[in-house]
């Protein structure tokens, strides 16, 4: 079992950034594939970016070359940096963790733990 919270949303203007960070407790941080999603109102919840445990990182389309991944074992933390952000960035972001993958990184089924999810507002 693990826990995770979210935190760093808020409100920033087009093409500012933000920094979201997600803290981990339970079992070893280290063991869990770790990955951010978001839903924005009346849309699907949608992969935004994944590191697995090994460091390795996959991004979305519409987040490559925009938004970073990165995990700290020591910290017990996964950050997603977000620059050059966009009104249709605008959503609640999760944070997730999957012990193993079955299928793709980026389906949201593969992720057993995830955390309450912290609001991104982008304006125009």
């Amino acid at each position: 079992q693990v826990q995770l919270i979210e935190s760093g949303g808020g409100l920033v203007q087009a093409g500012g950034s933000l920094r979201l960070s997600c803290a981990a407790s339970g079992r070893p941080f280290s063991n869990y594939h770790m990955a951010w999603f978001r839903q924005a109102p009346g849309k699907e919840r949608e992969f935004v970016a994944a590191i697995r445990k090994i460091g390795s990182t996959y991004y979305t389309e519409s987040a490559k070359g925009r938004f970073t991944i990165s995990r700290d074992n020591a910290k017990n933390t996964v950050d997603l940096q977000m620059s050059s952000l966009k009104p249709d960035d605008t959503a609640v972001y999760y944070c997730a963790a999957a012990t193993y993958f079955s299928g793709a990184i980026f389906n949201a089924h593969e992720y057993d733990y995830w955390g309450q999810g912290t609001q991104v507002a982008v304006s125009s």
